[in-house]
């Protein structure tokens, strides 16, 4: 056996298509391994894709969307993924533009990737 294991230096936060393997073996290579957590102070809403390619990874023509309100009642639920940054290109490159990469917290106290709506608020 040659080479060396990947590096998962980054964590990515889902709360959509990307929990799914067969998105994740198409975008991915592999099935990801994560564990449930939450994103506090974001509401989440569906969006309209319009990139067949997406569509087809994905097999579905609306996709969640999250935007950040701020109000403690609000959090979205998904799954925490440690991923390579190679991968997290991967991610990048599936993502239609109605969505943009922010770094959050998370209620565990993790720090991660997600993508949220691209014209929503960032948190101060």
């Amino acid at each position: 056996m040659s080479g060396t294991a990947p590096t998962f230096s980054e964590h990515l936060f889902s709360y959509g298509t990307l929990q799914l393997e067969p998105v994740q073996l198409a975008t991915f290579g592999r099935k990801l391994d994560g564990r449930e957590d939450a994103m506090p102070g974001y509401a989440m809403t569906m969006l309209k894709i319009d990139d067949p390619e997406v569509v087809a990874t994905s097999g579905k023509t609306h996709h969640p969307v999250v935007a950040y309100t701020g109000r403690p009642g609000d959090r979205v639920t998904g799954t925490v993924f440690a991923i390579t940054r190679e991968e997290l290109q991967h991610a990048d490159d599936y993502e239609v533009d109605a969505y943009r990469r922010d770094r959050v917290v998370l209620e565990s106290g993790v720090s991660a990737w997600v993508y949220v709506d691209a014209g929503s608020p960032r948190p101060e």
